[in-house]
């Protein structure tokens, strides 16, 4: 037993640098390409663009289950735009709320029994679809309860575009976010397949009529380290990714895809929790299987604010589902893609990384713990040692955070206060004392789920964005 710990404790000190290297890799990709990044967010040449007739039409696509609180500010958020040519085509996935009702009486909708629908994916049943010419680029599509990758679905079925873009009911986006988007795929119409859109957490912005008048640190914990985590995720890692085409997953909350290319993977797959990252993978095997040149690239200056979980009960659950897909699709996927050199670097770096570094990762922590107690047990610890192999994992994890949050001064500062980046650094040192740790909790619980043959979205609350404006004030 004391020569297995001893070879196990080596394995963790190899596996800790050997992810941390990865992830700093991966960050100088992100700092490579930040000056191309910044000379492009200028903001005069995206007033040129809003009018062009030149930029390709979206039809932007949102399924809403329950979101009577925030569905009318998401709809008036997107119907402002500055985009010249766009439909929003939002998809009732049988909500049990009123969230058909507020829509219908808030935009005066009503039944458009003639209106064309192409049914290229199937769908669960359509019960209608409602139209007002006063809004001439609004639909509603009222269909029985199928889940989101069914309702995405539904939405590409009805869209008259060549461009889709999925957003999540719970999102606002900025004004200028569509333009930002379609410049990053006018660069390569031919072979740009997605691109993503940067998620930052609106808890604590003030929201006026649909909109981020005010951008603010969130007040409460639970929505300040996710805030400080989406940052590392967005801009310390799919910056970097996209750089070289590694790219596994586009937010459900925000991304544009090209609808022809969409359709003949299939569609949004059901009864998969993780279907943005999904979607994403089938995009990868579709395109290099057919030796199809192509990208899948990221709009870090195209922001979409959403509303992050503020309590452990809902923000467990999302992770949960997080740790269910993530699963799912390395289960399905990676027995034929990984390791293997006609998928390049998606087959030989993006899947095992996320193998490895991702879907493993809780085993090997929770191991590592079990490790520790058996040190402790065989009088094996020193504690020097113990503590300073801790110290580093500590500060390999916040140099990264640092990272994002320079690469955020340098190109973006949505957070212009000095104390707002002083409280953002405070909690990227602060999310490793607990947050982490019950993250990985979380994600081994989604997998006891998916071994379980959980499918389900799990439990989700929205807050009024009127009641979230009146907190911030």
């Amino acid at each position: 037993m004391r020569e297995f710990l001893l070879y196990y404790g080596i394995f963790a000190i190899y596996y800790v640098i050997a992810i941390n290297s990865m992830y700093f890799f991966i960050m100088m990709f992100s700092f490579k390409n930040i000056m191309t990044i910044l000379k492009s967010s200028v903001y005069s040449r995206f007033q040129k663009l809003s009018g062009s007739e030149y930029v390709p039409p979206i039809s932007i696509l949102v399924p809403a289950y329950n979101e009577e609180l925030t569905i009318i500010e998401n709809v008036r958020s997107l119907l402002s735009l500055n985009y010249p040519r766009y439909e929003v085509i939002v998809v009732n996935d049988g909500s049990k709320d009123d969230t058909l009702q507020v829509l219908i009486d808030q935009f005066e909708l009503t039944a458009a029994k003639h209106q064309p629908i192409n049914r290229v994916l199937s769908t669960s049943k359509v019960r209608g679809i409602y139209h007002n010419p006063a809004y001439p680029n609004l639909y509603l599509i009222d269909k029985g309860n199928g889940g989101k990758a069914d309702s995405l679905n539904a939405g590409i079925n009805l869209s008259h575009y060549p461009l889709i873009a999925s957003i999540d009911a719970d999102s606002l986006l900025e004004k200028d976010a569509l333009i930002r988007i379609a410049k990053v795929y006018m660069e390569n119409p031919e072979e740009t397949v997605a691109i993503g859109g940067d998620i930052r957490i609106a808890n604590g912005c003030k929201i006026e009529d649909g909109v981020v008048s005010d951008i603010r640190l969130p007040k409460k914990l639970l929505p300040m380290l996710q805030c400080v985590e989406y940052l590392k995720a967005f801009l310390g890692g799919r910056i970097g990714w996209s750089a070289i085409n590694g790219l596994i997953i586009v937010s459900g909350a925000f991304g544009v895809f090209r609808k022809d290319y969409v359709v003949k993977v299939g569609g949004y797959r059901e009864g998969y929790p993780g279907e943005d990252m999904n979607i994403i993978i089938k995009l990868h095997k579709y395109m290099l299987e057919n030796k199809l040149p192509y990208r899948i690239a990221f709009a870090p200056d195209a922001v979409c604010w959403t509303q992050a979980p503020d309590s452990f009960k809902i923000l467990g659950s999302q992770r949960r589902r997080w740790g269910r897909g993530n699963l799912k699709n390395m289960i399905e996927y990676g027995k034929n893609m990984v390791l293997r050199p006609k998928y390049k670097v998606f087959g030989m770096i993006t899947l095992p990384f996320n193998i490895l570094f991702e879907t493993l990762n809780p085993y090997f922590r929770l191991t590592g713990l079990l490790a520790l107690i058996g040190y402790t047990a065989l009088d094996m610890t020193n504690s020097k040692i113990l503590l300073v192999y801790g110290l580093l994992n500590i500060l390999y994890g916040v140099l990264l955070g640092i990272g994002s949050l320079l690469l955020e001064e340098i190109a973006f500062r949505r957070y212009p206060r000095v104390r707002d980046i002083v409280k953002m650094l405070f909690y990227t040192i602060l999310m490793f004392f607990g947050y982490r740790q019950i993250g990985v909790i979380w994600r081994f619980l989604g997998h006891i789920e998916f071994l379980r043959n959980n499918n389900s979205w799990g439990t989700m609350t929205r807050t009024s964005w009127k009641l979230e404006e009146k907190k911030s004030s």
